[in-house]
Order: structure tokens, then C-alpha cells, then sequence
């Protein structure tokens, strides 16, 4: 057996005795977690770091290598296998800050430094996809025929205040006021960590009252479970990829119908929660459909 043989097998053996399912030890990746919270990264962001490290440490193992000896040649070569399998940059990102993390965790900043991963192209000139009026009667409709409260609740809650799935999720019932004439959603810890108030017109107070009345708990969360806990993105994603609606589209509706109506970008920036408006502006740029109506109009 060749010297280089050789090292690759005893790699593999010491692999092989680490673990056969390829995860980190709870040790390890509690003392990532623990440095992740002393930076103050939010409870999301640090379990799906703690979940891209696994992924990484899984991949480094079967090409047999491992994070306690990363290389910056380990890096290289994992970007390009995500990329191999059709990961586009948007995807690939949250990743590669997950691997950022965990060599600055382990003081070894420099095996990130200057790594070239694809870029992210912005169409900065067309406004992100929103639901056309008649897929929101669609979504409305056939919501209500299902007589599932909870759905509907979401769905108004979601398109009338503009807010994140994340968001969402993370609503106890002291985040919501609802009076008879006005109502208000309190984000506690919004993207960036900044908090905010937005308001909560009357029809979404309704279905909301409607389906906190079929509550029979006394939990905190806003929204339930089948399995009588707090609501995940994941659950509420698929309420809506049943109706074959993208939920973040219900975002991008509220930020273009108020722009649309009149609604100053810093106010609508200020709702939604955006710290930089030039990512609200989009919502006042043309639609594709806008744009291939008028290219239809012009040429057709």
C-alpha cells in the first residue's frame, strides 16, 4: 500500500470510530452554539448554522477529511461541490457565513479570507413577484371553503401587515392589540434585530378573534400546531404551497399595493421593517407582467 494509500485509510478508520452517522459531538457544536449567541445571532440563524456545520462536517468526512482539521482547500473544494449540485449563490451564502462562523469560532479566520464564491445578481429594476388580484380572491375563497380558521387567520395576517413567516411564528398573543376601531402587531425582534409596530386593519382582526375564540390553551403563541405547538415556517409554508401560492408573495403584495396607492417609500420601509429603502424601492419598479403587457401594447 502507497504512503498516500495509507494516510487515506487511517483517516477513514479515525472516522469511522468519531461516529458512523458523520454528525459532530453535542460538545462540539454546543460550544459553537454557545459562541454564536456571545455574537447575539438570533435563535434562527443559529440552528440553521448549527444544521450547514453538520451538512460541511458530513460532506468533509466522506471525502475523508474533517473540521478539526479544516483546510482552506476543504473549503474550496466544498463551494464547488455545492455549486456542482445547482446551489446558486443565494443559496449557497448562508452556508459559506455558516463555515465563516465556525473558523472564527476556532480562531482560524484566515481559511475564509479571500474565498471567491458566486455572486449574487439583483435585478434591481423589477418589482419582486406579488399576487395578482384574482389569485388573491382565489387564495381567499378557497381558504374559507376549508372552514380551517387558523389558515385564513394567517393568511390575513400575513397580506394586511406585510410581515415575515418568521415573523409570524414568533407572535405570542401580547404582540397583537385589537380594539374595535383600530389594532396594531408588535415585532419584537424583526430582521436585523430591530423591532417594529405596523398596523392590523379590521378584516384581519376579524378572522384572527375568529380563530383565538376555537382556543381552548392558555399558550402564549399566537399560533398552534396540529400538535398543540407554536406554529413553525415550515407549517405555514406548506398552507400555502397547497394553495400552489409562494407565501412570500403575500409580502410583496403589501409593499406594492401601498406603494401603489400613494404610500411614501420611507413610511412603507418604516412597515415593513427594511433598513435600507433602496430595497423598498423595488415595489415601486414595474412588475414583469407590467413590462410584457407594454411590450405587448407596443409590438403586438
Amino acid at each position: 500500500m502507497s504512503s498516500a494509500s495509507l494516510f487515506h485509510y487511517n483517516r477513514l478508520i479515525n472516522l469511522k470510530k468519531r461516529g458512523v452517522n458523520g454528525e459532530k459531538s453535542d460538545v462540539e457544536l454546543n460550544e459553537f452554539k454557545q459562541y454564536l449567541l456571545e455574537q447575539g445571532k438570533r435563535e434562527k440563524t443559529i440552528d440553521d448554522y448549527l444544521r450547514h456545520i453538520n451538512n460541511f462536517h458530513k460532506w468533509l468526512q466522506s471525502e475523508a477529511s474533517d473540521l478539526d482539521q479544516l483546510t482552506r482547500y476543504d473549503i474550496h473544494q466544498y463551494i464547488k461541490h455545492l455549486q456542482d449540485r445547482g446551489n446558486k449563490a443565494t443559496t449557497l451564502n448562508p452556508k459559506f457565513s455558516a463555515i465563516v462562523a465556525y473558523a472564527r469560532h476556532l480562531g482560524q479566520s484566515h481559511l475564509v479570507e479571500n474565498i471567491q464564491r458566486p455572486e449574487i445578481r439583483h435585478t434591481r429594476h423589477i418589482s419582486p413577484k406579488s399576487l395578482p388580484r384574482n389569485d388573491r380572491n382565489r387564495m381567499f375563497r378557497e381558504l374559507e371553503r376549508s372552514g380551517n380558521l387558523r389558515s385564513i387567520a394567517i393568511a390575513y395576517l400575513l397580506l394586511y401587515t406585510g410581515l415575515r413567516v418568521s415573523e409570524l411564528t414568533d407572535l405570542n398573543r401580547e404582540d397583537v392589540h385589537m380594539g374595535e376601531r383600530s389594532g396594531n402587531v408588535v415585532v419584537r425582534d424583526g430582521k436585523g434585530g430591530i423591532a417594529r409596530t405596523v398596523p392590523f386593519p379590521s378584516e384581519a382582526r376579524y378572522h384572527l378573534r375568529r380563530y383565538l375564540e376555537i382556543r381552548e390553551d392558555d399558550d402564549q403563541a399566537l399560533f398552534l400546531s396540529n400538535f398543540k405547538k407554536r406554529m413553525s415556517i415550515r407549517a405555514v409554508q406548506r398552507v400555502f404551497e397547497k394553495l400552489g401560492i409562494h407565501v412570500h408573495m403575500l409580502q410583496h403584495t403589501y409593499g406594492r399595493e401601498l406603494v401603489s396607492s400613494g404610500v411614501d417609500i420611507a413610511t412603507v420601509a418604516e412597515l415593513m421593517g427594511h433598513s435600507d429603502v433602496n430595497v423598498t424601492r423595488r415595489y415601486a419598479a414595474p412588475s414583469m407582467k407590467d413590462l410584457e403587457q407594454t411590450v405587448e401594447k407596443v409590438f403586438g
